[in-house]
C-alpha cells in the first residue's frame, strides 16, 4: 500500500489489549441497533465473551471518546430478553398471529430460496420487491441482493422516498455530487489539521444535529465549532438548544422552507451580496435564479412563513457577508412534498455566496463506496430495469437513481397494475411503525404477498403482521463489518466480541442467501473476503483494516478548480454544463422546473383554509430525542426511561385555550384518522404548531393483531398523514406539515 494514499491514525495501544481483566477490543458502533454514523468504541468483555460494558474510543478522531446515550445503553440490546435469536416461520394464514416455529438457519434459506426461485420462475423476479428501513448498515448489501436475485425493485417505504434520498437527488441533479458541511471530519488530526478553518456562520436547516446525527455528521462538533468562533442561524420551529444559542433564530412554519430560502436568495441577489467570481465562473443560470428569487420578497415571504420580515433579511446579510458557512440540514427538507425545489433553493444559498470546496465551507465527502448507489449496480440489466415500478410515471428515476417508487408500489400492491407482487424481502424496516402513511392501508396491501420473509432483531409490530419467515438479526457487537455509510467516509471497522443465540449478520444472511441466488455475483468465501472486495481501494484487506483503521482518504479542498470532482478530470462540476446548475439542465431534461419554487403544503392554513378552521393546527412529526432511533429501543429499560410515553409538544397558552394538560393522555385527529399522545407544554412551540413523536408502539403490550399489533395501531401519528401523495418529481412528501385537533382522551381510551 502507498504510505501517502491513506492517512493512519497513530494509536497509543494495539487494537486489542487487557484492562481490568476485561479484554477490549476497538471497533466502530455503525449499528444495529440504529444508528448513522459509526462512532470509535470500545467494547468490553470478560472471560466467558460476554460484552460487558461499551465506552467512547478517546484516539478515535471521529467522536474523540464521546457517545450518545443510546450506544451506552448496548448491552441492554444485545441481552435484551425480547431479542428474537433463532430463525422462525408461520403459516401465511396465520399472520398477525403469534403462532411461531423455531427452525434452523438451513431450514429458513432453504425455504426463502425455494419460495423466491417459484415465484420468479412464474412470475418474474421483479414480483419481489427487497425494503429497507434507515439506520442500520444494510444498503450496499440488500440492493446486491434484489439485483442479483434480478429485482429492480429496491425501495424504502415511505412516500416520496422522504427520507435523505431527496436531498442526496436534489444535490446529485444540480451540482454531480452530494454535499455535507466541513467541520474538518475528514482529516485525522481534525481541528488540528492546519488546511482546516472553522465556518464564521454554520446556518441549521431543518435538522437538530446534536440529537439526529444525519449525512455522517456527530453533534458534538456543532459546540466545538461554537467554542472556535462559529455563529449560528437557525431554521426551525421550535426553540432548540442550538437556536436559543443562534444570531438568527428563524421560527418558520413547517413546509414552507423553500419559500424562506427563496426570499433569502432574494434579498442576497437584489442587494449584490453574493460571489460574483463564484457565480461567473462557476455557476449556470445565475439569471434565471435571480428572476425566480425576486417573485419572493420578503414582506410576501413573511406571511408566507411566520417569520418576521426583518429577521429574513437580517439572517441573509449575515450569511453573505460572512468569509465561509455551511449548511447543516436534514430530514425536514427531505419530508416536505415538493422536497427537490426546497433542497435546490438551500443549495443556492451557499453556491451563489462561494461557499464550496473552501475550509469551513461545503465540500464533496470523500468515499469508498458510493453508499446512496447501492453496490452492484452492474448487476442490473435493461430487461430487469424495464420492471422497475415508477419509471414510466417518474422520469427522474431514469436518470441513475436505482430505487422503485413507493408510492407507485403501493398502487401496484392494490391494482395488480403493472403486474402482480407476490413476494417481498424486508430488512432492517418497521415500516408499518415508522414511515408508512396510513399504516392500516400499507398493512391490507403488503397482505396480499403469497409470502414474505422479515430480517430484524426484535419482533416488531410490522413483523408480528406480515412476516411468514423471521431471520434474527446481529447487533454491531456481534458480527464484522465497515463503516461506508453517509457523510466524509474512512477506512473503518466493525469488530465482532460477542454471540447471541443463533443470530447472524444482515450482511451474512445476504451473502449466504446471495451465494444460492446467484453465486456469480456472490464469489467470496465468506463476510470478510467480501469486506475486503468493496475497501480494496484502501490498499489493505479486511483483516489488515482492523488493525490499523481507522484510515483516512487524503483529502485537499478546491477539487473543482483541479479537475478532481469529474470523472473525465476537467476543471468544473460532474454536471452537463461542468457548473453547478443553479437553472438545472437535470431537472429541466425530467420534465420538471429548472429553478426552485414554493407550493404550499396539500393541506395548511393557506392552502385550505376551512379545514384549518376544523383543524387549527399545524402538526409536525419525525423529530428525534436523546433516547430513540425511530422506532427502536422502546425495550431497551434506560433508554424508555428517558422516553416513557409518546409524546405531543404544545404551547401552554394553546393547551389552556383548548383544555388540555400537561401529563394528560390526548387524541390528535384529522380526517383521516387520530393517535394518543401525552402532553408535554412548552415554550419552544409556536401557538399554532403542535410537534409530535413518531414510530410509537408498545413492546410491553400484547403482539397480535387483535390486541393491536403492540398498541401501533392506537399510537401510530401516520394514521394522519396524506397517503401516498409525492412531490411531482416522486421525491417527497408532507410528513411534517399537516393539520390536526386535539382533545383528551376519555377514561379507558
Amino acid at each position: 500500500m502507498s504510505e501517502t494514499k491513506y492517512h493512519l491514525v497513530e494509536h497509543e495501544k494495539p487494537f486489542k489489549y487487557d484492562e481490568d481483566g476485561l479484554h477490549v477490543t476497538r471497533g466502530s458502533a455503525w449499528s444495529g441497533p440504529g444508528c448513522h454514523i459509526g462512532c470509535g468504541v470500545l467494547l468490553y468483555t470478560d472471560d466467558e465473551g460476554k460484552l460487558v460494558k461499551v465506552e467512547g474510543d478517546p484516539e478515535n478522531p471521529y467522536n474523540q471518546g464521546r457517545l450518545c446515550n443510546r450506544c451506552l445503553a448496548l448491552t441492554e440490546v444485545v441481552y435484551n430478553p425480547d431479542r428474537v435469536t433463532t430463525p422462525m416461520r408461520r403459516d401465511p394464514a396465520h399472520r398477525g398471529q403469534d403462532k411461531w416455529v423455531d427452525i434452523t438457519w438451513d431450514e429458513a434459506l432453504d425455504l426463502v430460496y425455494e419460495k423466491f426461485t417459484e415465484i420468479k420462475e412464474n412470475y418474474g423476479a421483479w414480483s419481489i420487491p427487497f425494503v429497507q428501513g434507515t439506520g442500520r448498515d444494510i444498503a450496499a448489501w440488500i440492493t446486491r441482493l434484489a439485483w442479483s436475485f434480478g429485482s429492480p425493485n429496491y425501495m424504502f417505504n415511505m412516500s416520496g422516498m422522504a427520507c435523505y434520498l431527496p436531498r442526496v437527488a436534489g444535490c446529485a441533479a444540480t451540482t454531480g455530487n452530494f454535499w455535507v458541511g466541513d467541520f474538518s471530519q475528514q482529516f485525522p488530526d481534525r481541528y488540528d489539521d492546519p488546511a482546516w478553518v472553522p465556518a464564521e456562520y454554520i446556518m441549521v436547516w431543518g435538522n437538530n444535529p446534536l440529537v439526529a446525527n444525519s449525512d455522517g455528521f456527530y453533534g458534538h462538533w456543532m459546540v466545538d465549532v461554537m467554542k472556535r468562533g462559529s455563529k449560528l442561524i437557525v431554521v426551525d420551529p421550535r426553540l432548540t438548544w442550538l437556536a436559543s444559542k443562534a444570531e438568527w433564530w428563524l421560527q418558520v412554519r413547517p413546509g414552507t422552507d423553500a419559500a424562506l430560502a427563496l426570499g433569502m436568495l432574494n434579498v442576497i441577489i437584489s442587494e449584490d451580496l453574493y460571489d460574483h467570481d463564484f457565480v461567473d465562473r462557476w455557476c449556470y443560470g445565475f439569471d434565471e435564479l435571480a428572476q425566480t428569487a425576486a417573485a419572493y420578497p420578503v414582506d410576501k415571504v413573511a406571511e408566507i412563513t411566520w417569520v418576521p420580515a426583518e429577521k429574513i433579511v437580517g439572517a441573509a446579510r449575515a450569511w453573505a457577508g460572512a468569509e465561509n458557512g455551511i449548511v447543516q440540514w436534514g430530514l425536514a427538507v427531505d419530508t416536505t412534498k415538493e422536497s427537490l425545489p426546497a433542497a435546490q433553493a438551500i443549495g443556492a444559498l451557499w453556491q451563489v455566496c462561494g461557499f464550496c470546496e473552501k475550509p469551513g465551507c461545503m465540500i464533496v465527502p470523500p468515499e469508498i463506496l458510493a453508499y446512496s448507489g447501492g453496490f452492484g449496480g452492474e448487476l442490473v440489466t435493461p430487461e430487469m430495469d424495464a420492471h422497475r415500478i415508477g419509471l414510466d410515471k417518474y422520469s427522474l428515476l431514469k436518470f441513475g437513481f436505482q430505487v422503485a417508487s413507493s408510492d407507485e408500489v403501493m398502487k401496484t400492491l392494490e391494482t395488480e397494475e403493472p403486474y402482480k407482487l407476490h413476494g417481498a424481502w424486508l430488512q432492517t424496516t418497521n415500516f408499518l411503525t415508522c414511515t408508512s402513511p396510513d399504516p392500516e392501508r400499507s398493512m391490507r396491501a403488503w397482505r396480499a404477498l403469497d409470502f414474505i420473509v422479515v430480517v430484524d432483531m426484535f419482533m416488531t409490530p410490522t413483523a408480528m403482521a406480515l412476516a411468514d419467515v423471521f431471520l434474527p438479526a446481529c447487533t454491531y457487537a456481534e458480527r464484522d463489518g465497515i463503516r461506508v455509510g453517509d457523510g466524509a467516509q474512512r477506512g473503518e471497522t466493525i469488530n465482532k466480541v460477542c454471540q447471541v443465540g443463533a443470530c447472524k449478520s444482515d450482511m451474512q444472511i445476504n451473502l449466504e442467501l446471495g451465494k444460492r441466488f446467484n453465486p456469480e455475483a456472490w464469489p467470496w468465501k465468506d463476510d470478510k473476503e467480501m469486506f475486503s472486495s468493496v475497501i480494496a481501494c484502501t490498499g489493505y484487506t479486511f483483516e489488515e483494516l482492523q488493525q490499523v483503521a481507522p484510515a483516512y482518504i487524503p483529502f485537499e479542498y478546491g477539487r473543482h478548480e483541479k479537475g478532481l470532482l469529474r470523472p473525465d478530470g476537467q476543471p468544473g462540476f460532474n454536471t452537463q454544463t461542468g457548473r453547478i446548475e443553479l437553472w438545472s439542465t437535470f431537472y429541466h431534461n425530467a420534465g420538471l422546473s429548472p429553478v426552485p419554487y414554493f407550493e404550499e403544503p396539500t393541506e395548511s392554513p393557506a392552502a385550505t383554509p376551512d379545514l384549518y378552521d376544523e383543524y387549527p393546527f399545524v402538526l409536525t412529526t419525525g423529530a428525534r430525542n436523546w433516547f430513540m432511533f425511530h422506532s427502536e429501543h422502546r425495550q431497551v429499560p434506560h433508554l424508555r426511561a428517558g422516553r416513557p410515553w409518546p409524546l405531543v409538544q404544545i404551547n401552554p397558552k394553546a393547551a389552556e385555550r383548548i383544555g388540555v394538560h400537561d401529563g394528560e393522555w390526548v387524541w390528535l385527529e384529522n380526517e383521516r384518522g387520530r393517535c394518543k399522545r401525552v402532553v408535554e407544554c412548552t415554550n419552544i412551540m409556536d401557538e399554532r404548531v403542535v410537534m409530535s413523536d413518531h414510530g410509537w408502539w408498545f413492546p410491553e403490550a400484547p403482539g397480535e393483531e387483535k390486541d393491536g399489533l403492540f398498541s401501533m395501531l392506537d399510537l401510530n401519528v401516520n394514521k394522519l398523514l396524506n397517503s401516498y401523495v409525492p412531490g411531482k418529481s416522486g421525491f417527497g412528501a408532507n410528513y411534517k406539515s399537516m393539520l390536526c385537533k386535539i382533545y383528551p382522551a376519555k377514561d379507558g381510551e
